[in-house]
This record gives structure tokens, sequence and C-alpha cells, in this order.
């Protein structure tokens, strides 16, 4: 199943194809080549100071344990994410190396990291949802996560699974057309009232 975007204006195909869902085969695992594909995209993202602050803990089927962990700290909203074959939980390191002084660009860096997993993932035939609801302190605690690393996103990843599995109103949402406001509600033309375009 795909849910392509529709651009008002032309984009490359990759950002028409990257869409969220919540139906995932969990009888479909991904090799550990595409997973270091994916890990590859997210090394060579931009980042202040190229500090590249991310940090990925990687939970498939070769670690069950650490795996229930992170689906323990899962909202119910997002139970769903359990038939993902593979999640990365996301981490931020939140000073400079050189000089510990905060960074404040280290969230930023790590979501363009994961934007370029996502757009790699995407390439590869491969779908995925960025989880942001889930108990931060228990998957710290549980993962043995440092105090100076911030919790970013859950990334669940893997191939298009059959959506019966989902509640009827998550169904609806796998479903619906993808949306988006219009480019003039979010760019404007030199001065904050004046919409782009």
């Amino acid at each position: 199943m795909e849910n392509l975007a529709r651009p008002d204006h032309p984009i490359h195909d990759v950002l028409c194809r990257r869409w969220s869902p919540l139906a995932f085969d969990p009888g479909r695992p991904i090799e550990p080549a595409t997973v270091h594909a994916l890990l590859e995209a997210a090394r060579w993202a931009p980042s202040a100071r190229n500090e590249q602050p991310w940090r990925y803990l990687v939970l498939d089927s070769r670690t069950p344990e650490a795996r229930a962990k992170v689906e323990a700290c899962l909202s119910s909203s997002n139970s769903w994410a359990k038939r993902a074959p593979l999640l990365l939980l996301s981490v931020a390191q939140t000073r400079f190396s050189a000089g510990q002084e905060p960074n404040r660009w280290a969230l930023y860096d790590v979501g363009a990291a994961n934007a370029c997993l996502v757009l790699q993932a995407t390439s590869l035939g491969l779908l995925a949802r960025q989880i942001g609801a889930y108990d931060r302190d228990l998957a710290r605690q549980a993962l043995g996560i440092p105090a100076e690393f911030e919790m970013a996103a859950i990334l669940a990843l893997g191939y298009h699974g059959d959506p019966t599995h989902l509640t009827p109103e998550q169904q609806a949402r796998e479903s619906r057309p993808r949306t988006r406001r219009p480019i003039g509600a979010s760019a404007f033309l030199g001065r904050w009232s004046a919409p782009y375009g």
C-alpha cells in the first residue's frame, strides 16, 4: 500500500512516497545490511560544528530483552509499533565535545539525522513512523542511557503490514489521504504577516 503525497509544486519522488504508517509486517525482518544503510544515511546528516550528537539504540529480534523494555515505555496509543520489526531509539548528546558547553542544536541535529534515515528507508522500500509519546524516564533507566543524553524519537521501521490488526480508528487514519497546509501558512516573504507565494 502507498499513500502518496499530492504536492502543489514538484518535489523529489522519495518525498512523495514517504509516509508514516501504523501497520507493519512483523514477519518481514530488515536485513542487517539494510540497517547499516539506514544508520549510514543518518551518519551523513548535517550538524552544528559537525558534532554529530545523534546516537541510536538498535532494537530488533537480536535484542528481545531490550526491545521488550522499550515496548513497555510506549503509550497505549502506540501499541501498533510492537509489530514493527525494527525500533530505533534516537538520543542527543546535549553538550559539545570540545569545551563541554551546551549544544542547543542537539535535538535539531538528531531530527535532521532522523529525516535522512527515514528518507533512506523510503528509498529502500521501507516505511517508518516516528514516535514521541513514550515514557522517556523509564526508557532511560531501563536501557542505561547516560544523563548527558536527551531522549529524542523512537523510529518504528519495516514493511507495510495487514491493517486489520489496527483499531478501527487507526485503520481510518491509515487510509486517509495525506494533507498539508498551504505554503503561505508556513512561509512568509520579508515580514511575518506576508504569506510567501
